[in-house]
């Protein structure tokens, strides 16, 4: 027997046991992962998709910029299968998931006013059995997310906003917070494959790099594949989208010019008033210009001298002509081709081809007479709110609507050449329809 006093003082013990470990390495050869093509979920135009199937996307900008119409918009297009990509033609049921407005009174009137089928559009909360319901909480509620999604034939998730989804103990400047936090959500995108749009907002920082001013970590943006910045010029009151970041596809797609209308939406109570966004065709500007334009009122009074101007051109001509006579008339008048560009949205003018591989036909929409809209321009274009026309009753919305089998295809009618949703289908709530 041994007289070493650590070998006597462990006779008789029973040796610890290692604990399993948790994690391991994966090996996966890249010949044994299929090679395939990136899915569109909006695909305005061939080879110009914008919004990624299966990714998180990123809609952003400060406040009062429309990104939450925006979410609203794109939601009511998957609803009636509208949206050009992989879902068009086929009606899709939608979860959005928001924390800061009300339902009855702002997100259920906005859909109305979108156009959106309310059967297909979910409001998606979390049932606690300790607090009730309440908001869904990321990372947590992923796998229930996941599951619902496969369950009710989900195309996309809207999230508004993304960051406050995180959970309680998520700190949203910290990188390595926010990737434990979102990583999974990206994870359940690319499984699922359904399109998940986050609403962001930028911080009060004075830059004009739109990616720079998201607010929280950079690690928001460097999940998201694609990201789609807004903003509004406050002098002009001018609104464009600009796709800032477009990892799987191109990023030199054009801005697109938007504007927030009013409508009142007819309810058992009395009308709601809200907005809802129409896209108003290609811009020449970008988000970055537009934070970075400095104040100068002798720019203003140009392209208010120009709006007006435009106005009556467009009236005297039926209420619509090519943009290139447009332009070679506001040059011949000493009309800058930039100054009347900027001056198209103020005024209420929409752009769209008028048909395949022909010009750019710019049009104007009033709410009054069109002599009125010459004599007073600033009464004539949006001085009232739109209203809607009359609707059918609506469903009681105590208790959850069934779910739809999918529709069959819609047909292969021609897009929107200003807002990418098919013609045929989306008259009564695209301003640029044909």
């Amino acid at each position: 027997m041994s007289n070493d006093p650590t070998v006597a003082g462990i006779i008789g013990t029973e040796p610890e046991q290692p604990e399993p470990p948790t994690r391991r390495l994966k090996l996966t050869p890249a010949s044994a992962i299929e090679p395939e093509p990136v899915i569109w979920a909006w695909e305005p135009e061939l080879g110009q998709g914008r919004i990624p199937a299966g990714a998180l996307t990123l809609a952003a900008g400060r406040e009062g910029t429309g990104k939450s119409s925006f979410g609203i918009w794109l939601a009511a297009r998957l609803s009636r299968g509208e949206l050009p990509g992989t879902f068009y033609g086929q009606p899709r049921n939608v979860f959005y998931a928001a924390v800061e407005d009300s339902w009855s009174r702002t997100l259920v009137p906005r859909l109305i006013a979108a156009g959106a089928d309310l059967d297909r559009v979910f409001r998606i909360d979390v049932e606690d059995v300790l607090r009730g319901e309440t908001m869904i909480s990321l990372p947590l509620d992923v796998a229930l997310i996941e599951q619902a999604i496969a369950e009710h034939d989900v195309a996309a998730l809207i999230v508004d906003p993304l960051m406050s989804t995180l959970g309680k103990t998520t700190d949203a400047h910290r990188t390595q917070d926010v990737r434990q936090a979102l990583e999974p959500l990206v994870r359940m995108a690319e499984r699922t494959r359904a399109l998940t749009l986050g609403i962001a907002h930028f911080n009060k920082a004075a830059g004009t790099d739109p990616s720079q001013l998201i607010s929280g970590s950079g690690a928001f943006k460097d999940l998201a594949r694609a990201v789609l910045a807004f903003a509004r010029d406050r002098e002009t009151d001018e609104q464009v989208m600009t796709q800032t970041k477009n990892s799987l596809g191109r990023l030199d797609l054009p801005s697109l010019g938007y504007m927030i209308e009013g409508c009142d939406v007819p309810t058992r109570r009395g009308a709601a008033n809200v907005g809802r966004i129409v896209f108003t065709g290609i811009s020449e500007r970008t988000v970055e210009d537009t934070l970075s334009a400095p104040a100068d009122p002798d720019a203003a009074s140009e392209r208010e001298e120009a709006r007006q101007w435009l106005i009556g051109y467009l009236t005297d001509h039926g209420g619509e002509a090519t943009a290139g006579e447009v332009l070679k008339a506001a040059e011949k008048d000493g009309i800058a081709k930039r100054t009347l560009q900027r001056a198209r949205s103020k005024a209420g003018v929409t752009s769209q081809r008028a048909g395949f591989g022909k010009e750019w036909v710019w049009s104007l929409k009033v709410t009054g007479n069109a002599i009125d809209a010459r004599e007073d321009a600033i009464g004539a274009i949006g001085a009232s709110p739109q209203e809607l026309a009359p609707m059918a009753p609506m469903a009681p919305m105590n208790g959850s609507p069934s779910l739809k089998v999918a529709a069959g295809p819609v047909g292969p009618e021609g897009y929107c050449a200003a807002c990418g949703c098919p013609k045929t289908a989306h008259a009564e709530n695209c301003r640029s329809a044909a």
